[in-house]
């Protein structure tokens, strides 16, 4: 009787990791730039600027305090614009800004946790890391929706390379 409850939950643990991991989706680029991680946050956080130079996040108002609610369009490559209202989880100056985003405001149905990251290398070389870790029940449905995520993640930080790079 043991060794059949045993077996039962084994299958269960292997059944709910299977299910997990089908509703979960991480997109991270990363790109290494030639400038100081003040510059590039200073870049980052100049949300009245986006327009003119970031070709993934458009538009960007709010408070960037932890739990303020921003206004964010961002337009992936090749795709309609979105609008959404994230919930900021961190913000440390020179090192990272972090966000949560979720389809119609409902949680674990499609929640996006949006970060980027600045990495100190040397002192004027950092590494930016952008990713955001998709979870939810409709993360194995919608994943072909985010096709266009990855492509934009490159274009915005090799956007923000050039950016960071001209003002050094």
């Amino acid at each position: 009787m043991i060794d059949c409850l045993e077996e039962i939950f084994k299958n269960l643990i292997m059944a709910s990791r299977a299910l997990i991991a089908k509703n979960m989706k991480k997109i991270r680029k990363e790109i290494e730039i030639n400038a100081s991680a003040e510059r590039v946050w200073h870049i980052l956080t100049d949300f009245v600027a986006f327009p003119q130079w970031n070709p993934f996040i458009r538009e960007i108002q709010g408070e960037l305090k932890v739990g303020g609610k921003l206004d964010v369009y961002l337009q992936p490559s090749g795709q309609r614009g979105m609008r959404f209202h994230p919930v900021v989880l961190a913000v440390e100056p020179s090192r990272e800004l972090c966000w949560l985003g979720r389809l119609w405001g409902i949680p674990k149905l499609f929640d996006g946790e949006h970060s980027f990251t600045i990495e100190r290398l040397g002192t004027n070389r950092v590494r930016f890391v952008q990713q955001e870790l998709f979870t939810g029940i409709l993360v194995s449905p919608l994943s072909s929706t985010l096709s266009g995520a990855e492509r934009s993640f490159v274009e915005m930080n090799e956007a923000l390379k050039t950016l960071a790079e001209e003002s050094t």
